[in-house]
C-alpha cells in the first residue's frame, strides 16, 4: 500500500457504494496499487497489502514494541489482527460486485513468538466462497528465516446488498 493511502479520517476511505460497485477483487487491487486508501489499523500496527490475487492476500509487516504484552513478546492480538485481515480480504477477493462480507468467527494457533523486529509474511487463501459464507486459511511465515510462526482459519459471512 502507498504511504499517502493510508486513511487518516472516515471520509478517506471508499464510500459503501463505491465498494459496491466493483467486485471484491477489485476493491482490494485497487488499495494494493495506492488507488484507494488501506486500513487504518495496517498502519497502526505496521503492516501492508503487498499481494492480492484471485483467493489470496498477503500482508508483510513487522511487529514493534508497541505491539507486545507486559511480558515483552508480541501480544496475541497481533497475530490475530494480521492473520485476520490476510484471511478474510482473501474471502473479498471472492466477492462479487454488490455483495459486502464480514468476519463471523476466526481461530489462530501461535506456534511460536516472533522475535521483534523480525518481518514476516501473513498469507491468506480463500478456500470456499459461496452466496453467504467464505472459508478461508492463514499462516504467518518469517521472510527471511522461513519459519511458520502461527496459522488461522476463518468463516466469514457474505451478504448480497444490490
Amino acid at each position: 500500500m502507498n504511504e499517502r493511502m493510508v486513511a487518516k479520517s472516515p471520509e478517506d476511505l471508499p464510500s459503501q457504494d463505491e465498494f459496491l460497485s466493483m467486485s471484491g477483487l477489485e476493491a482490494m487491487q485497487k488499495m494494493a496499487n495506492g488507488e484507494t486508501a488501506g486500513p487504518p489499523i495496517a498502519h497502526l500496527l505496521n503492516y501492508r497489502l503487498t499481494e492480492v490475487a484471485d483467493g489470496r492476500v498477503v500482508f508483510t509487516g513487522t511487529p514493534t514494541f508497541q505491539t507486545t504484552n507486559p511480558m515483552g513478546t508480541v501480544h496475541g492480538g497481533w497475530y490475530g489482527t494480521v492473520l485476520d485481515s490476510c484471511m478474510a480480504c482473501a474471502v473479498m477477493t471472492k466477492v462479487p460486485r454488490g455483495s459486502v462480507y464480514t468476519t463471523l468467527e476466526y481461530k489462530i494457533n501461535i506456534l511460536r513468538p516472533i522475535p521483534l523486529g523480525t518481518q514476516v509474511q501473513a498469507i491468506g487463501v480463500a478456500q470456499h466462497v459461496g452466496r453467504s459464507t467464505g472459508i478461508a486459511n492463514g499462516e504467518i511465515v518469517g521472510v527471511e528465516d522461513g519459519k511458520l510462526y502461527a496459522t488461522g482459519s476463518t468463516t466469514c459471512i457474505v451478504m448480497k446488498i444490490r
